[in-house]
């Protein structure tokens, strides 16, 4: 039987996922594991049915690009997808952070199997961060247009375009076209007076 301490939590996990799991940390009172790709299915599968957990529902998953994480000291993979998990049972959360093994082309599995509400958030997660989920019914852009070449969240992405969207009147559809605004960075300033502050 489990108390409500997040050391319990730990222990528990520790005992059931043995050495699938690669990390576990606890920081600003949220416990957060890592697991590796090639166990994660089975490790999710384990999380949800344990009477000592019973992670239910999966309130959230979304993409991650540690390509410049503290300050580009990072040397870890690039591409992960962080899941964040619910159990109703025994009111807990959990983070769970998998990482992908190719850089070049991140490849993760797809939990729709284990948690129906996956399914949207990983479309989400492939639109922005380009991350390919295997086994996904329906892996298709979800916020960018079929069309758009790239992932706006990859820290790699340009800040403007080449090209622009608008409907034509004319031809009753939607055209591309060349980018007409000149490109140029936008950063705010204060102008503040000589004299702020001093009175």
């Amino acid at each position: 039987m489990m108390t409500n301490d997040k050391q319990s939590l730990q222990e528990v996990l520790k005992d059931l996922l043995g050495d699938r799991m690669v990390s576990v940390q606890e920081k600003l009172g949220e416990t957060t594991i890592v697991v590796s790709a090639v166990d994660m299915l089975q490790v999710f599968t384990l999380l949800r049915d344990a009477a000592d957990l019973r992670f239910v529902q999966m309130m959230d998953l979304c993409g991650m690009d540690y390509s410049e994480y503290g300050d580009g000291e990072w040397a870890g993979k690039r591409f992960a997808v962080v899941y964040h998990l619910l159990s109703h049972l025994h009111n807990r959360r959990l983070r769970v952070r998998v990482f992908a093994e190719e850089d070049d082309f991140p490849v993760i599995a797809s939990v729709i199997d284990i948690w129906p509400s996956a399914n949207w958030f990983e479309r989400e997660a492939f639109d922005l961060f380009g991350i390919v989920f295997t086994g996904h019914p329906d892996l298709r852009r979800i916020l960018t247009d079929y069309g758009f070449v790239g992932n706006p969240f990859r820290k790699d992405f340009p800040l403007s375009g080449h090209v622009e969207m608008r409907y034509d009147p004319e031809q009753q559809r939607v055209v591309y076209q060349p980018v007409t605004v000149e490109p140029r960075e936008v950063t705010p300033r204060t102008v503040r007076e000589e004299t702020y502050g001093s009175h």
